[in-house]
């Protein structure tokens, strides 16, 4: 079926722009009102109604060009392995940046949960082991790449934490300034992560939607420009490659292999339109036969994707409630019309993962997988289960997890999950 491997290779120091092959991309099309834009203008939403945008390639001619073989052959890995299907590229002179050595995270089997869930194949999806700790590092590395090519010298974001992390550790050497907005309530292990690399961090009196507003605003007032989620298309295209990667790893050294089945957690939505896209272009091109089903996890106290999923109309916008999934406690998806889509185009679901249940899996999945991750990441494991119980996975399915974020980024929450040791003064205290 699959290999046992992780399919996993060395990392080696990403080759200068002028050695990538060049771009196939075409432009832009807004996913609202269907405007196209061309590359050169484009920098966050559209400008005729403020959809977000999609790029588009020439397929056709990367087809004609490219076999699935001679790009998979490449000893570049990184994220920039793909460089056809990329819209940016990282300049001559940084590679020696972490900026140039993102993606290529393991792929992990988790045989221990294959059993328990009676699954024929379980992998997961390690990004929490970028260079910052979070799937985000593959958008930020691709957003600082374009503002090197347009000559912005700040990008400012909002997040909930792990953006903001990726983009202070990825402009770090760069000379680029980040500029953050985050909520009041931010784990420290994000806004340290932040901070220590250089980023003017603000925390924002109010939810995550009011972070967007004012990055937006600011790169408005201030010239600045905006990586904001799901607001910058370049996002989605950073992390697409986590796509490509998977589909690459599964494969036989000469050709991609889609799995049946995707988990990934929901926040803004723009994880999970990102690895959707990887999917959907690998097919396009003929190199995979399918795309997967895509199951999307939201946190219960956070429901705006899973409730729009259920009326099957345009996105709710509900106010989080205070839940321990940080890096998904969001109230308007930026990208819930591509994250729907996901879901919708390839017979997925939405299900909810609640606090408990998190903390639970996040034990779960460092006991019995040996990963370490935080509860908003976890939120993949809970989804696994829920769907199998429903049926929408089957015990013949190869399945993989998109896991985003380390379990470091929020030490206390981990702390709730795996409890408190045990204090000792003898060793009579000490239990056999």
């Amino acid at each position: 079926m699959f290999p046992n491997d992780t399919g996993s290779k060395p990392l080696v120091e990403s080759s200068p722009m002028a050695e990538r092959p060049a771009s196939y991309l075409m432009g832009f099309t807004c996913l609202k009102c269907g405007a196209t834009q061309d590359p050169a203008s484009v920098h966050t939403s559209c400008p005729v109604c403020g959809g977000n945008l999609d790029a588009r390639y020439d397929y056709q001619a990367l087809s004609r060009m490219r076999t699935a073989s001679s790009i998979i052959g490449r000893t570049d890995r990184s994220m920039w392995h793909y460089a056809e299907l990329l819209p940016a590229n990282v300049p001559a002179g940084y590679s020696h940046t972490p900026l140039g050595a993102v993606g290529w995270s393991p792929l992990y089997r988790a045989t221990a949960i294959e059993r328990s869930l009676d699954i024929h194949t379980v992998w997961l999806k390690a990004d929490f082991m970028l260079g910052s700790g979070s799937f985000k590092d593959r958008a930020s590395a691709m957003v600082i790449a374009r503002a090197m090519e347009r000559g912005f010298t700040t990008i400012v974001v909002a997040s909930t934490g792990n953006a903001a992390a990726a983009l202070a550790t990825l402009c770090a050497g760069t000379g680029i300034r980040s500029v953050i907005f985050v909520p009041i309530g931010t784990p420290e292990g994000k806004l340290a992560q932040a901070l220590i690399h250089g980023a003017t961090v603000y925390e924002v009196d109010g939810t995550y939607t009011d972070c967007v507003r004012l990055a937006h605003e600011s790169s408005h007032k201030f010239g600045w420009y905006d990586r904001t989620t799901g607001v910058n298309p370049y996002t989605r295209e950073g992390k697409k490659t986590a796509g490509f990667e998977i589909a690459e790893q599964l494969g036989d050294g000469l050709s991609f292999r889609a799995p049946d089945v995707m988990v990934v957690p929901v926040g803004d939505g723009n994880i999970i339109s990102g690895v959707h896209k990887g999917f959907v272009e690998l097919a396009k091109l003929g190199w995979v036969d399918r795309v997967p089903k895509f199951v999307g996890v939201t946190a219960t106290l956070a429901p705006s994707l899973f409730h729009t999923w259920q009326a099957g109309n345009e996105i709710l916008v509900e106010a989080p409630s205070s839940t321990i999934a940080s890096g998904i406690s969001v109230g308007f998806p930026e990208d819930g019309v591509a994250a729907l889509r996901a879901v919708r185009t390839t017979g997925g679901l939405f299900v909810e993962a609640g606090d408990a249940e998190m903390l639970a899996d996040e034990a779960l999945l460092a006991r019995e997988a040996g990963v370490f991750v935080e509860p908003a990441s976890a939120a993949a494991l809970t989804g696994l289960r829920k769907a199998r119980a429903l049926g929408a996975i089957r015990p013949s399915d190869a399945v993989v997890l998109q896991l985003t974020g380390s379990g470091l980024k929020d030490p206390q929450s981990a702390m709730r999950a795996a409890g408190k040791p045990i204090r000792v003064t003898r060793l009579d205290d000490v239990i056999g």
